[in-house]
């Protein structure tokens, strides 16, 4: 079970890793694209180099650069969501925790990550409904047109994969906090 959990949540981070390359080469090519217009519509171009001019402005930015940047992200941090998860990589505020017993720090880890997947599956409960609403109201993005449910609904299947990834995390900080032993941490792998 570990190496599967394991194994899915860093396969989830590479896809997430992916769509984050991919939206800085979008970003880039955008940036460079407007940059490149501008330098065609200057007035040193126009004076000095027309013959130039028509070159740099056949440049613009990504239509719907903004679009695709705001669906990626999104998927990108419900990608990443399972990983972060899996190694206790969440922040974690710790001013008095450390003259708490170990039984009482356990018992608040449980806590909290208990916290955690609960609010994980009412996120994904509430994208699935937010994504049956927009698939109805059949809402599209501004420029590009794309239909607003598809990235609903990608990042559903993500967020269900977080899920699960959560309720495996509250296990495995269950069986901890009835342990005697210290806290696992994973280092590459969760340990039995």
């Amino acid at each position: 079970m570990n190496r599967v959990m394991t194994g899915l949540a860093r396969l989830l981070a590479i896809l997430g890793g992916l769509v984050l390359i991919t939206l800085i080469a979008i970003t880039c090519l955008s940036v460079l694209g407007r940059i490149a217009n501008s330098i065609g519509h200057s007035d040193f171009i126009a004076n000095y180099l027309a013959f130039a001019g028509g070159f740099f402005r056949a440049f613009g930015p990504i239509n719907g650069d903004y679009e695709l940047v705001e669906a990626g992200i999104a998927l990108a941090i419900f990608l990443f969501l399972p990983w972060c998860q899996l190694n206790r990589g969440h922040a974690t505020v710790e001013l008095f925790t450390s003259y708490f017993p170990q039984g009482m720090n356990r018992f608040l880890a449980l806590f909290w990550e208990a916290l955690f997947a609960f609010v994980i599956i009412l996120i994904t409960w509430r994208l699935s409904v937010g994504m049956s609403d927009k698939m109805r109201y059949e809402e599209t993005t501004f420029l590009l047109q794309m239909p607003v449910w598809w990235a609903y609904a990608v990042c559903s299947i993500a967020a269900v994969f977080a899920s699960i990834i959560a309720l495996y995390s509250v296990w495995l900080h269950a069986r901890d906090a009835m342990a005697s032993a210290p806290i696992t941490q994973i280092k590459g792998e969760v340990e039995p």
